[in-house]
């Protein structure tokens, strides 16, 4: 991380309680549930990897620098840093990146320029890694956001033992191979609650 988009220092970060999102037991609310099935989005995944990452820094507050930047378009272009997009039309209105290593999914950010876009991200994201086999999505932090879509936080030596423990699993981020499908998800949508 960096303290702000102007700011050349990058830093590591081990919080001492670790967010997360049980991939069984993500929530979908009534109301993303009903955006889901409107039919009026799309979803894509590595569509425009460079893109979402500006989109994701583009707040009042960041910490993500050019150098961030620059790092996670070579880990996308090595094949493990990957974006969700969602599409409303051919406008794109929200999205997300991270990178994978073996079962592990670490989310590093999101955004949403229309109601719901980063939660409809997170549920394509989701459906993606339950597909795929993964064991654990990473939030690194639990904020308020995520708590309604199912976050938790849990302690950093249990973070580690389940970080261990996808480590020794494999995955495959490409299971589903169209994000624009919705099948998935909408079977996603109606088995949670």
């Amino acid at each position: 991380m960096a303290e702000s988009a102007n700011d050349d220092t990058i830093f590591w970060v081990d919080p001492e309680l670790r967010g997360i999102i049980p991939l069984d037991g993500f929530h979908v609310s009534r109301s993303l549930r009903k955006r889901l099935n409107s039919g009026v989005y799309t979803f894509t995944a590595n569509k425009c990897f460079n893109r979402i990452v500006v989109c994701c820094a583009q707040r009042e507050t960041t910490w993500i620098n050019a150098e961030i930047r620059t790092l996670y378009g070579q880990l996308h272009e090595f094949g493990y840093a990957h974006s969700i997009e969602v599409w409303k039309g051919t406008e794109l209105i929200g999205g997300l990146y991270g990178v994978c290593i073996a079962s592990a999914f670490f989310g590093e950010s999101m955004f949403s320029t229309d109601t719901d876009g980063s939660k409809l991200a997170m549920l394509a994201l989701v459906a993606r890694l339950n597909a795929g086999g993964f064991t654990l999505l990473d939030t690194q932090f639990l904020t308020d956001h995520l708590a309604t879509m199912g976050g938790i936080e849990i302690s950093q030596s249990k973070y580690r033992d389940k970080l261990t423990e996808a480590l020794d699993v494999r995955a495959d981020f490409w299971k589903l191979s169209d994000q624009s499908d919705v099948r998935e998800l909408w079977q996603l949508s109606t088995q949670t609650s």
